[in-house]
């Protein structure tokens, strides 16, 4: 094992105390990123230049500067902009293309020493969930190289699930974060929208789109979400002794792969046995509400949130031209009227947040009534697709849409704004499964020690075999 398979903990002690370099970390980095070429992680990735800041990072450390993540590699999806490395947002029309400046985002990973170790693919214009990516090439997932990652933060996944970074940074409109973190077996975590700041990052929807870490352990994205956020509260520790937590069998259990529900089971009669008191919470009136929200919200905001971006940060492309060079067909055919008569009109996106309010309502009532601290689910229904099944995927002996099937259980607390967590558990079927935790809105540092309790509870997630 190699210090860039352990937690960011271990690595920080293992840097301060120069029982291992950044350019050690960088190397392995390097030599994993030859080893696995084959996922197709990378869209933008420079060895000579993460050497640079890897030696950088090493003269500061011995001349005593201490940071949360200094000397730290980590990647960063490819619509999230970072000085000196293209920003793509896995689109023809900017693919290759340099920012002029640093996310905000970046902006404190980097006051935090972290190495930008480079940019990950995605589904072209996060409009997706395979990662099956017609302009950069599919991103495959390191259980099974036929299999997607997850998407559309499929890289972000797949680059952690292969241990060539310790940790990534995604973003989530309706599951990118989460489904990708469950289907590559790593932790993964979505901010209350608003948390993390979007400058700089190449939007679908600001009422819906948050950027959010992935990495090993949810101690991992517990300390890049301080990072990130600017929390100054710390890392909070609990008992799960009398901890309640929502349990809605309707929708978020119903239509599970045999094999992703048992051992979704199982971790459950875990945390029984812990001390967790799991509180039947019926969610099904979610259903029909979140189907008025999800997709007018996203193709209305789209057209205005990223005619705005695209000037603002003078990436030297119109929303036209970036449509008119889309290269996927399923994100073709999602976006490719939306200027020319396919656009969603301005009452049916007020329609749209009106019900999103009531979402919110519901969700708060939920909390409240039961007395729960977080909801339990499967972060997805089944286990990760072939490369291929862009259109439509099988569900127990059913065709049902892919992108709907892998959202089905992350987009509505993704539409209602909440902070959400997955935890990788154990394998089915080979490949690995998530266990999801959404909390209440502004909930997410104690919704983060919940599923770093839970995460302790339960029995290690296998991890891949990696060379050293």
């Amino acid at each position: 094992m190699h210090a860039i398979d352990l937690p960011l903990s271990a690595i920080r002690k293992l840097l301060d105390g120069a029982s291992v370099s950044s350019l050690d970390l960088a190397e392995a980095c390097i030599a994993r990123s030859q080893a696995f070429s084959d996922l197709n992680v990378w869209v933008s990735f420079d060895p000579e230049a993460l050497r640079k800041e890897a030696r950088d990072a090493d003269r500061r450390l011995a001349a005593g500067e201490r940071l949360p993540l200094l000397g730290i590699p980590i990647a960063l999806k490819d619509n999230i902009e970072a000085a000196g490395m293209a920003c793509g947002a896995g689109t023809a029309s900017l693919n290759g293309k340099q920012p002029r400046a640093d996310a905000e985002l970046v902006a404190r990973l980097r006051a935090a020493g972290a190495v930008i170790a480079g940019k990950v693919g995605m589904h072209e214009l996060a409009f997706g969930i395979t990662t099956n990516n017609a302009v950069t090439g599919a991103v495959r997932n390191p259980w099974d190289r036929t299999r997607i990652p997850g998407g559309s933060s499929g890289g972000s996944g797949a680059v952690v699930g292969a241990r060539i970074v310790p940790a990534s940074i995604g973003t989530d409109t309706g599951g990118s974060v989460r489904v990708p973190a469950a289907l590559c077996g790593v932790s993964g975590f979505r901010p209350t929208v608003g948390r993390v700041p979007a400058l700089g990052i190449a939007p679908i929807s600001l009422t819906r789109d948050t950027a959010g870490p992935l990495a090993y352990t949810m101690a991992d994205c517990a300390l890049l979400d301080e990072v990130m956020t600017g929390a100054k509260d710390g890392r909070m520790k609990l008992t799960l002794q009398g901890l309640r937590l929502g349990l809605p069998r309707r929708p978020f259990w119903n239509d599970l792969e045999p094999a992703v529900e048992q051992v979704a089971e199982s971790a459950l009669d875990t945390l029984r046995q812990a001390g967790v008191e799991l509180v039947d919470v019926d969610m099904s009136a979610l259903s029909e509400l979140n189907a008025s929200v999800s997709f007018p919200v996203v193709f209305f905001e789209f057209v205005r949130d990223m005619r705005k971006y695209l000037e603002a940060r003078g990436r030297g492309v119109t929303l036209e031209e970036m449509i008119a060079a889309v290269g996927s067909p399923d994100v073709r055919g999602a976006v490719g009227t939306l200027l020319t008569g396919g656009g969603i009109p301005e009452d049916v996106y007020e329609s749209a947040l009106q019900a999103r309010a009531k979402m919110q309502a519901l969700y708060a009532q939920a909390f409240e009534s039961h007395r729960i601290e977080a909801l339990v689910f499967p972060t997805t229904p089944r286990v990760a697709a072939l490369v291929g099944e862009d259109e439509t995927v099988d569900l127990n002996g059913t065709q049902q849409p892919t992108f709907g099937t892998f959202i089905r259980n992350t987009d509505p607390g993704s539409n209602a704004s909440l902070p959400g967590a997955t935890i990788p558990l154990a394998l089915a079927n080979n490949l690995p499964v998530g266990l999801a935790l959404d909390g209440p809105i502004d909930s997410d540092r104690r919704l983060l020690a919940i599923a770093e309790a839970v995460q302790s509870a339960l029995a290690p997630a296998p991890q891949l075999t990696t060379p050293n």
